[in-house]
């Protein structure tokens, strides 16, 4: 496994250097900033993201501003409670993606979010608190905890909430097998421990955010 400088030097080569190369990624959100996100907006955006995996993402990106108007602003608390009545007219309601039970997931994750915020104050505070180097512990407590949080789908929630996270497509697989860390997509346990064991020694190469790791191993390697 070579040092992350040396990765670095490689995606830059592919990018136009190293200065174009840090200007397209955006980092991951502060702290404090993560830990004002009110509990409804992680409950929209597991939504949005159970709703995409597998699908067409333009399509629900066009239908979601029926899905915030279905799910009245996704209240956890509301929806928690969620009724037979509630998943029938769901279910009837030709502005959203009717499945049933991906529909019904949003109950699952509404009380999730209120387990959070009895624990920890809120959702925000669990994930600000959230550490980079323990990632892979983060992962497997959505996929326990959360519903259709498992695989990507948590990785592409906790990038998109501004979480420091790491996302496992196609091409960070292809450069974790090339630099020796496994030799296949990490599904198991013992494969996501080796990954985050090589994503805490190069963040800690060249001080970087996980976020920032994941993007350019992606960008290191051939299209």
């Amino acid at each position: 496994m070579r040092q992350f400088s040396e990765i670095v030097d490689l995606a830059a080569s592919r990018k136009g250097g190293r200065e174009k190369l840090m200007a397209m990624i955006d980092g991951p959100k502060s702290k404090a900033a993560l830990t004002k996100v009110p509990d409804n907006v992680w409950l929209a955006e597991m939504t949005r993201r159970v709703f995409q995996a597998g699908f067409n993402w333009s399509v629900i990106d066009k239908k979601w501003p029926g899905f915030e108007t279905a799910f009245d602003g996704f209240d956890p608390a509301r929806w928690a409670g969620m009724s037979d009545d509630d998943l029938d007219r769901l279910l009837a309601d030709e502005s959203i993606v009717r499945h049933a039970k991906k529909i019904l997931s949003v109950q699952g994750n509404a009380a999730f979010i209120l387990e959070l915020a009895e624990e920890h104050g809120s959702a925000g505070k669990f994930f600000a608190n959230s550490k980079p180097t323990e990632y892979t512990d983060l992962l497997l407590a959505l996929k326990k905890r959360a519903q259709r949080m498992g695989g990507t789908t948590a990785q592409y929630f906790l990038r998109g909430m501004g979480v420091d996270s790491a996302i496992i497509t196609d091409h960070v697989v292809k450069a974790l097998v090339r630099e020796g860390v496994v030799d296949k997509a990490p599904t198991s346990v013992r494969d996501l421990t080796k990954c985050q064991q090589a994503f805490n020694q190069w963040m800690d190469d060249e001080s970087l955010s996980l976020t920032h790791v994941s993007r350019i191993l992606a960008m290191s390697v051939d299209e």
